[in-house]
């Protein structure tokens, strides 16, 4: 067996299974132990000085400079007395990961003493150098200053010895380099637009919070096999390896028993994240062998956007403590699921209700039906901004893949929903309807949706599910900022569009009542195309999307040439969440993000190729070739090494493909280097280059097969899938 393999399966062998410990509390008594939140800040801080925080936070007024004086004050004595030493501003930059630069609160004194300072200066804004950050061209690399600025709506919390402040991050110029910015400016526009319609049925409702829930999908694979693939260590996926003979063909390892050693593991990272202020709720095997998911409970949409990014960074510190490395890669195993994060969308008012919650009267029915048809015209106007929204490199590998939502986006909403919009299309709306709900007579009755009477479809990027939206087509790895901004943006211009309508009638003379069921009656209509209830994984759905005008764009460059339209330029215009330099900056970035993973996938596969699995397969054939001439000496007929030389042709003629294709690869990665615009290079990686990946996987799969397995240097599916 080869060295490195040998010495990786040695170790994977020699693990003990740790002792599962519960914790000696109960979780509840250290939820949020270590984050300064509400009521630390409640406790800390003078009932004026908590009372204006509260304030920035509810509507978003700037905070006086003697308030961030007296919280940076109370936030330093409460991270020193849990052992902080340092602090930093916490972002989201476009990087696809979150960033930190830390500072000690430690100054010397003019006396020659030190002493710990953190001023309210320094909580409030920070200089980090913003020269190496993805920018699309919004700024020269000379041009290194950008700014974090501190977000009082989402807690700081203490990581290590350090205190973790979550901030947004701009440019010098003041545009966004973040997912953060937008995100605020989106949430604080739903809650505006949503608001003002919502007041048609209900005067009480003063603000509307976007509320969301994660679910979070990824795999483990031990350190040790981990750090003997160059291909998971560098790409994130495996790019070569045959499939187990037994995968996921049995359903066996889906809500399985939790193998001890994992337990183990997320025994320790959902302390540490209740210990974050993370609610996590739900843990549990999934389809995959070695595949596991992990849930929250709903939380207000920027909060639960910063505890996932929080979360996934967390998740593979504690696996190194475990001997795990956690794969948050779509696709990391050919041949079996990938993964996602299901993004469940929902409303709440101040008044505690879901607006996506049908009502038992009348009057509640017609506030959900406005809701509910105003966010299904949305997604039909702007569907393909949504798919653009979820498109990367390692969500192209899932998408459509029988596994996962296809690139079609399209909407389910269960049978009795369904059929209740087509009962509403075919009603006559007449001014006869009154306030009084005895009267509503042309409001289709709307029985009382529980969560469990609309079934769940896995195969549509948008389902309903009964008092929320789920959107399953984000990618595991993704940053939910970016399509819940977008969902959030469109569904919010959709609702202003809905209000001007509407007042518009109600001039004209119509009733309330009227005017809205009218307006809605038409939506229900010109979004019809975007409903479909049956499986998003047949040809006959791709064949029927197509005679429906719905768009089904595969590929990561085509499904952003979107964010370059003007119809999407209006959008952000309108709504202000991104300028027109922002958003094309956005698909520069995007864009870049997409080619430079394929080059680095590229090389990384050319580089084994040449200097590991060619080496062997030619070690091994040599091998094969002694045993045939030491036959031969022996006076031995060919029908004795007849299987000999069938195998050594047949390496022969996979070597040979292998190293042809990847000289012509390296030349159509060459080429496509050559290629000056962004997009023009990304297509020529995704048509020229990656067009070679498969047919050299496939050939370096079949090697794999022919190779004596004690030679075959890297750890092979059965020993990565199946934790031991």
């Amino acid at each position: 067996m080869s060295s490195l393999r040998f010495q990786a399966l040695n170790a994977v062998l020699s693990r003990t299974i740790p002792e599962v410990k519960m914790p000696s509390s109960k979780l509840s008594d250290f939820y949020g132990s270590n984050v300064f939140d509400q009521k630390k800040m409640k406790d800390s801080l003078s009932k004026e000085a908590f009372n204006s925080i509260i304030e920035s936070i509810n509507s978003g007024t700037p905070i006086d400079r003697g308030i961030s004086e007296q919280v940076a004050s109370s936030m330093k004595s409460w991270a020193m007395s849990r052992g902080a030493s340092h602090y930093t501003h916490w972002f989201q930059p476009l990087t696809g990961t979150t960033a930190e630069k830390h500072d000690s609160f430690f100054e010397p004194g003019s006396d020659g003493q030190g002493l710990e300072k953190f001023s309210g200066e320094a909580l409030s804004q920070q200089e980090p150098d913003a020269s190496s950050f993805p920018n699309g061209g919004i700024r020269s690399t000379f041009e290194a200053r950008g700014y974090t600025a501190w977000d009082p709506s989402s807690p700081a919390f203490i990581i290590g010895s350090t205190l973790c402040i979550p901030t947004v991050f701009i440019s010098y110029t003041g545009e966004a380099l973040d997912y953060k910015a937008p995100l605020l400016k989106a949430i604080g526009l739903m809650d505006k637009a949503a608001v003002a319609v919502a007041q048609y049925f209900d005067k009480s409702i003063e603000k509307i919070n976007s509320s969301l829930g994660i679910e979070q999908e990824y795999f483990l694979v031990d350190l040790a096999l981990f750090n003997a693939r160059p291909d998971l260590y560098l790409t994130g996926r495996a790019l070569f390896g045959h499939m187990s003979a037994k995968n996921q063909q049995l359903d066996d390892h889906y809500f399985g028993s939790i193998p001890e050693r994992v337990l183990a593991y997320m025994q320790d990272f959902e302390t540490e994240a209740i210990k974050l202020g993370i609610p996590l709720k739900t843990r549990h095997n999934e389809v995959a062998p070695s595949q596991f998911e992990c849930a929250p409970l709903y939380e207000e949409m920027n909060l639960a956007i910063d505890h996932n990014s929080l979360l996934m960074d967390l998740m593979d510190k504690v696996a190194r403590r475990h001997n795990f490395k956690v794969l948050l890669h779509e696709k990391p195993y050919a041949g079996i699921n990938g993964s996602g994060k299901h993004n469940n969308w929902s409303l709440i008012t101040n008044t505690g209700k879901n607006l996506l919650s049908p009502g038992k009267t009348p009057k509640n029915n017609l506030m959900f039906l406005t809701f509910f048809v105003n966010t299904i015209r949305a997604v039909f106007e702007y569907s393909d901004l949504l798919r653009a929204s979820i498109a990367s490199v390692n969500n192209d590998h899932r998408l459509g893949a029988n596994e996962a939502p296809p690139a079609i986006i399209s909407m389910f909403l269960g049978s009795q929903l369904n059929d209740l919009l087509d009962e509403i299309e075919s009603s006559r709306v007449t001014n006869k309807m009154k306030q009084e709900p005895s009267l509503w007579t042309n409001i289709p009755k709307i029985p009382q949706i529980l969560l469990d009477n609309t079934d769940r479809n896995r195969t549509s990027p948008l389902a309903f599910t009964g008092n929320k939206f789920e959107l399953r087509a984000v990618g595991s790895s993704a940053n939910s900022a970016n399509p819940m901004t977008i969902l959030n943006t469109i569904v919010a211009d959709q609702l202003n569009k809905f209000k001007a309508e509407v007042d518009k009638l109600i001039k004209k003379g119509e009733k309330k009542d009227v005017a809205i069921m009218t307006v809605i009656k038409r939506y229900i209509k010109e979004s019809k195309a975007i409903r479909f209830e049956g499986n998003g994984y047949s040809d006959e759905w791709a064949e029927e999307a197509k005679k429906r005008g719905l768009s089904n764009i595969k590929t990561t460059p085509k499904a952003l040439d979107v964010l370059l339209d003007p119809k999407t330029d209006k959008l952000f215009q309108d709504t202000g969440v991104f300028s027109k330099r922002e958003s094309h900056a956005r698909h520069e970035i995007l864009l870049e993000s997409y080619f430079k993973k394929l080059q680095i996938e590229a090389r990384v596969m050319g580089d084994l190729v040449d200097n590991v699995i060619i080496p062997t397969a030619i070690n091994y054939q040599t091998t094969l070739i002694e045993n045939v001439k030491g036959l031969k000496d022996l006076g031995l007929g060919e029908d004795t090494y007849a299987a000999q030389l069938d195998i050594i042709k047949k390496i022969s003629g996979h070597v040979n493909f292998i190293r042809t294709a990847n000289l012509e690869m390296v030349n159509e990665r060459k080429k496509a280097n050559n290629i000056e615009d962004i997009r023009d290079k990304s297509i020529a990686y995704d048509e020229k280059v990656k067009s070679f990946f498969d047919p050299i996987r496939y050939h370096v799969d079949k090697l794999e097969q022919l190779v004596d397995d004690s030679k075959w240097p890297l750890p092979k599916f059965r020993e990565l899938l199946f934790l031991k």
